[in-house]
């Protein structure tokens, strides 16, 4: 784990430069109004163009590691608010301590006060204002303390920006443009990859049969982890794997789940996850996976071990939780980080859940404060959280390190290498200072991943980048709880380092390395 990036205090979304100030107004030479700052920065009425908004996150996020809203000026949070639908998350109160009691009458005092701010200011003008209110608030959550509205007027930020229980106010629906750095052709690209059921042959070298008829992927070897489950089979344990959900297709991982040496455990699924563009629609999907990447990230966790002749999980009788809480991998829009947040915070309250596991993320460049804040909770609730450092076309990994929510503090970020004696990250993964752990994924020569089960029946699938290590970590993680079912979330955490290749010291780009999955369950 790392330390973490996120600054308390009212104003969470000001810069560090103008934290706590007071606004008053001034003229420009126009004769326009500006909101002042007390140190005199002026609060420009100007609107940002997209390519203005990115390149200023470049700067901050080059000089600070990581880009947070909270770093921005007000024109950079005003102009990115227009330039996203107007959707916007209001994070109240000053502090989360009391986040376990789902708020206490002073928080909604404070969360009714606030909007019926925005609904006046907004509503100025409007004749028909039942209509529009209705469409006024899109959610909130009373734990974590936020509410998502939107916003058109600028004098309602402006207002906001005053108020002394505000914790941020944040763009909830922006997403930073790539492709103006001529990494991609599309944003759209960026959330749809990782997506795509890929059937393949197998080429026998990468994969070993062991009874009943089951191919251990080689990679396992590596890391003793077939050698481990002479100890430890993950039985007893629930891993729960917050991604684009499981495929409906693939019986192996529904009515087949319980099955073979795979005995005596559940399966479950859920969505949290409203497929529409529009952020005002509430209708949740079903559990389906149509993107193939959460089929493949619970199965490289826990697919059963029996006679049918596909690739096995490495905690093959660990119990199940699977939640879909976006179409793609990557979490850009509204509707997905809502998902994640839902996700989250229902894993947080489900007492049979200790391991979360994540291969998602937001490729880095902006962290949302409500999905963090949920992370956290969970967190609180002592569960052991795995994200992917990230995965991405080479030149973005050259462009970014590690990603959010592996940066966290309360996430332990893992990323894929290379087999070989030298530590070196996967073609298209991300390394850096945050990660914690690493998992072997591409062989050398061949530049072949990890053989999986397929998103659907009776198709099998090759899977890389720090996507397959992450689910693979949450599968070694079940298996050590399973062995010592006492043990707090610190101690298997601890376990893992001491097991791993590089432990005591930890490296600036590989974290602890590769764990021995045998010597951590003895």
């Amino acid at each position: 784990m790392k330390s973490g990036s996120v600054r308390g205090g009212k104003f969470g979304i000001i810069s560090v430069l103008i934290i706590g100030m007071l606004f008053s107004c001034a003229k420009d030479e126009e004769g326009t109004v500006n909101t002042v700052s007390s140190n005199g920065e002026v609060f420009e009425r100007d609107t940002l163009s997209v390519s203005e908004i990115n390149s200023r996150i470049d700067v901050i996020r080059q000089a600070k590691g990581e880009f947070n809203w909270s770093d921005a000026t007000n024109q950079m949070i005003w102009s990115a608010i227009v330039h996203s639908e107007n959707v916007v998350t209001i994070g109240y109160q000053g502090d989360l301590s009391g986040a376990t009691n789902k708020g206490t009458s002073e928080d909604q005092e404070i969360k009714t006060r606030l909007k019926k701010m925005v609904l006046t200011s907004e509503m100025k003008g409007i004749a028909s204002k039942k209509a529009e209110e209705d469409k006024l608030f899109l959610g909130e959550n009373d734990t974590i303390k936020f509410i998502d509205v939107f916003i058109h007027n600028r004098e309602t930020f402006v207002n906001l920006l005053k108020e002394n229980n505000i914790r941020y106010i944040e763009p909830s629906n922006y997403a930073y443009e790539i492709e103006q750095k001529n990494i991609m052709k599309s944003a759209s690209s960026i959330y749809e990859s990782g997506c795509g059921a890929a059937a393949e042959t197998l080429t026998a070298g990468d994969y070993t049969v062991v009874a009943p008829n089951a191919k251990v992927p080689w990679n396992f070897y590596i890391h003793n982890i077939p050698q481990a489950w002479e100890y430890s089979t993950g039985a007893g344990v629930t891993i729960a794997v917050v991604d684009t959900g499981i495929a409906d297709q693939q019986s192996l991982m529904g009515s087949d789940f319980n099955n073979g040496l795979s005995q005596g455990r559940t399966v479950e699924k859920y969505s949290t996850y409203v497929d529409s563009f529009w952020p005002w629609a509430t209708t949740v999907t079903s559990p389906n996976d149509a993107c193939g990447h959460g089929t493949t990230m619970n199965a490289v966790a826990a697919a059963p071990r029996n006679n049918k002749g596909f690739p096995v999980g490495v905690a093959y009788n660990a119990n199940l939780i699977s939640y879909k809480a976006s179409s793609g991998v990557y979490i850009g829009f509204y509707q997905a980080s809502r998902g994640v947040e839902k996700a989250f915070m229902k894993l947080a309250d489900n007492n049979k859940v200790k391991i979360i596991s994540m291969s998602m993320g937001t490729e880095g460049i902006i962290p949302q404060t409500k999905i963090r804040d949920a992370i956290k909770y969970a967190y609180s609730k002592n569960k052991l959280i795995f994200s992917a450092a990230g995965t991405s076309v080479q030149v973005i990994n050259n462009f970014y390190g590690v990603i959010f929510p592996a940066t966290m503090d309360e996430v332990v970020a893992v990323t894929g290498i290379q087999e070989g004696a030298e530590f070196k990250r996967c073609d298209n993964c991300h390394s850096g200072k945050e990660v914690d752990f690493t998992v072997v994924m591409q062989r050398t020569g061949t530049k072949k991943t990890v053989p999986v089960l397929g998103s659907v029946n009776n198709t099998e699938e090759y899977v890389g980048g720090s996507s397959v290590a992450t689910a693979t970590m949450a599968g070694v993680a079940a298996l050590v709880w399973s062995k010592n079912p006492t043990w707090t979330r610190q101690q298997v955490l601890d376990k893992l380092q001491r097991s791993a290749s590089l432990y005591p010291s930890k490296d600036a780009q590989f974290g602890y390395g590769n764990v021995d999955v045998l010597k951590a369950v003895q």
